[in-house]
């Protein structure tokens, strides 16, 4: 009916998710502005013993950004020019630049329908320049780690997970961050346990791995007046701190908020054909940072449910060995990630959805193939 109002669905919220937690939010900056520790303050260090404890393992290494805990990952590890490093090419672009970065070289192996890496083309690609296997817990479902680790172990290669889709994912009742030598997050605003800025975190069991990223992120310096080797300043802001300190005490809810909201549209969606939607397997435990359907159609879809009010995304519509700065690495074909990038569409799944909205979302998706133009 011509001016009937359109019930919005944002694919993001961020204001929905502040504004109850607001006023500890300012209280938590207030202490840091009082106390003046504006870098490397308290409240890092208290973040950090959380964030490990959260995830299983004995260290977690603050930083500013989820790019820089790959990039300082690798470096710790060794690996550099005349390396190679395995990863999967349907990720967001840092889970290969960080290899770029580090001087190695990034080689890509194919993806399962689950969107991570199939172990049973990994091995195939592990040659003697091979020296880790960087495994992406992608949409925070996590990756097959137990035949990722036995790879590894064949072959004596390390493994680094990209976690940062995937806060409290759990593969076998274990946390994601604390299968390989080392775990790399995001805090970016559009994580689940985000900043109100960026940072990132690296979690290992490793006690010289701490100690040498501690180095890494604070410019090489053993001391104020030492510096041991070259590196670069990669700092969690101790306002940053102070911030995820309060969202820890709500994180869990907000990612079980997201596992109901996953269930909802497994059950409104799961009988239409020309949808796929993703389902946990029995062993793991996924937090559906994206929620990611298959749908035939898939651009019509969505610009169908953008006239209807409903934000949606792609994630990824280019896979990264498609994309320009990928042609000196003759990457080769990946027909399973190739086939995902033109069908996948992340609806809304945040935390602050209601009901309403993922049985609007669900209807409307109904009735665009109900009724095909």
């Amino acid at each position: 009916m011509k001016g009937a109002t359109v019930h919005k669905v944002p694919y993001v919220n961020l204001a929905a998710q502040h504004a109850p937690i607001k006023e500890k939010l300012l209280k938590a900056i207030g202490r840091v502005i009082d106390h003046g520790q504006f870098v490397l303050g308290p409240e890092v260090e208290e973040f950090e013993k959380r964030f490990a404890a959260l995830c299983g393992v004995r260290f977690a290494i603050t930083l500013n950004s989820g790019t820089d805990a790959l990039v300082l990952a690798l470096r710790v590890l060794g690996i550099g020019p005349g390396d190679e490093v395995i990863t999967a090419p349907n990720s967001f672009v840092s889970s290969t630049s960080c290899i770029a970065l580090a001087g190695a070289r990034p080689v890509f192996v194919d993806v399962r329908e689950d969107y991570n890496l199939d172990p049973d083309k990994i091995e195939k690609t592990v040659t003697p320049r091979t020296k880790a296997i960087l495994a992406v817990h992608l949409t925070g479902r996590p990756a097959d780690m137990d035949a990722i680790l036995a790879i590894a172990k064949r072959h004596r290669l390390s493994v680094i997970e990209d976690a940062a889709q995937a806060i409290l994912a759990e593969y076998r009742d274990k946390r994601v961050g604390s299968f390989g030598e080392m775990g790399c997050f995001s805090l970016h605003p559009l994580k689940t346990l985000n900043a109100c800025g960026d940072g990132g975190v690296v979690t290992t069991n490793d006690e010289s791995f701490s100690r040498h990223l501690k180095l890494l992120r604070n410019l090489g310096l053993e001391n104020r007046d030492d510096c041991t080797q070259w590196s670069s300043n990669s700092r969690l802001d101790t306002m940053q701190a102070a911030c995820l300190l309060v969202k820890l005490d709500f994180v869990t809810e907000w990612t079980e908020k997201r596992r109901v909201n996953a269930a909802l549209y497994q059950k409104l969606l799961g009988g239409l054909r020309e949808v796929q939607v993703p389902q946990d397997r029995p062993f793991e435990k996924s937090v559906y940072h994206t929620f990611v359907i298959q749908a035939d159609r898939r651009d019509d879809l969505k610009n169908f449910l953008a006239d209807n009010g409903i934000g949606t995304a792609v994630h990824y519509p280019v896979p990264i060995h498609k994309q320009s700065v990928a042609g000196e690495l003759e990457a080769g074909k990946f027909p399973v990630t190739e086939k995902l990038a033109e069908r996948i569409l992340s609806l809304p799944i945040h935390q602050d959805l209601t009901t309403d909205d993922i049985e609007y979302v669900s209807e409307k998706i109904h009735e665009f193939y109900r009724d095909p133009k």
